[in-house]
């Protein structure tokens, strides 16, 4: 094993900044004079308490979240949010829209199913999720109690560069690009994201709800799935994942400190830039995203021989770049470029790709 650090492009849990980790590596026995760490305080204890409505008030601040919406610190990760939006929104009138342009989405709908009827108002399994449906194409219907879209698809490295005009409350899965680039929250029902991609540890699920939409929930929503409930008792129905909070806190404090969520902007352009450049001059790579709907955070590619695929990620792992295996339904490559990820690192793959390019070419 290594003491050194790798360029981790792991599509999540994915790395936090070194500084941040520093930081709470200072904290880890004894908070700030409180004597011990923040993983073994009361939930309800006043040192925790302020770092929970700190970190609440630094979230609302980065993304300019408005007074309508009520910002909560969840469990059961992005996936848990996939029954919680039917549960407490499908009763409007017991039917949803939904938008299928990758795994994820495509679960969420299955999930949805369960509580009400279904409209898939668009879908890209068509051509293996390689796009994204442009809003001529969203088959809506008159009457959804909300229409439901994944922003950035982690999988097949596609991301939706429009927010979808609809009549029914937009639901969004932020999970892979939240606090990436400005977003208008305002327009947004519900907003949610697993944090372990650009937020904190894996564990946290940050869900931002526009509070005139809960309090609707469906008979058999359980106490601990309702929006109403964790609003009324700010996140503090059980005890929340205390740690992961703090974590945010940290991270948001780092986001802040590096120019907001403008500036996180700025470096994914030139993070994503840089590489999809290198794979499009290539002689051996094809990306699999279509330009228009490339992702800047999930960047797909392959060869098309298994063989040149697994001798790459193995010579990157060798050379310090480590996850870099796509998934198991698509396989090839996928490098994520989340927030923390350094410009040096994008540097140094794209100029590990130019070599591979020339010596397996």
């Amino acid at each position: 094993m290594s003491d050194q650090r790798v360029f981790n492009f792991s599509a999540g849990p994915s790395m936090l900044p070194v500084s941040v980790l520093e930081r709470a590596g200072s904290e880890i026995t004894n908070y700030r004079g409180s004597g011990m760490s923040v993983m073994e305080m009361s939930h309800r204890s006043k040192v925790f308490m302020k770092i929970f409505e700190e970190t609440q008030d630094k979230l609302r601040r980065l993304m300019n979240v408005p007074d309508s919406h009520k910002i909560l610190f969840l469990q059961t990760g992005a996936t848990g949010q996939f029954a919680m939006v039917p549960m407490n929104l499908m009763g409007t009138t017991g039917k949803a829209d939904y938008a299928v342009t990758g795994n994820f989405s495509n679960l969420a709908a299955k999930e949805a199913v369960k509580y009400g009827a279904v409209n898939i108002a668009a879908s890209s399994e068509d051509r293996n999720h390689s796009y994204i449906p442009a809003q001529s194409e969203l088959k809506l219907s008159d009457d959804a109690s909300y229409f439901y879209y994944c922003a950035n698809n982690t999988i097949y490295g596609t991301e939706w560069d429009y927010v979808p005009a609809t009549n029914a409350p937009l639901v969004c899965d932020m999970s892979s690009d939240i606090l990436s680039a400005p977003v208008d929250v305002s327009k947004y029902g519900v907003i949610f994201a697993g944090a372990q991609k650009n937020m904190a540890p894996a564990g946290l699920t940050v869900a931002i709800v526009r509070e005139d939409l809960a309090g609707h929930e469906l008979p058999c929503t359980p106490t601990i799935m309702s929006y109403k409930t964790m609003i009324d008792k700010d996140s503090m129905y059980n005890t929340p994942p205390c740690w992961c909070i703090y974590m945010l806190g940290l991270n948001l404090d780092w986001v802040a400190e590096n120019g907001g969520v403008e500036g996180m902007q700025k470096l994914r352009q030139l993070r994503s830039g840089m590489l999809y450049d290198v794979l499009d001059h290539s002689k051996l790579f094809q990306c699999h995203a279509q330009p228009g709907s490339r992702s800047s955070m999930n960047v797909t590619f392959r060869t098309g021989n298994e063989e040149l695929d697994a001798k790459f990620i193995q010579e990157a792992a060798e050379a310090g770049f480590v996850n870099l295996k796509g998934h198991r339904k698509t396989g090839g490559m996928r490098a994520s470029i989340y927030n923390a990820m350094p410009v040096e690192g994008v540097e140094r793959l794209c100029d590990f790709i130019r070599t591979f390019d020339k010596t397996n070419g």
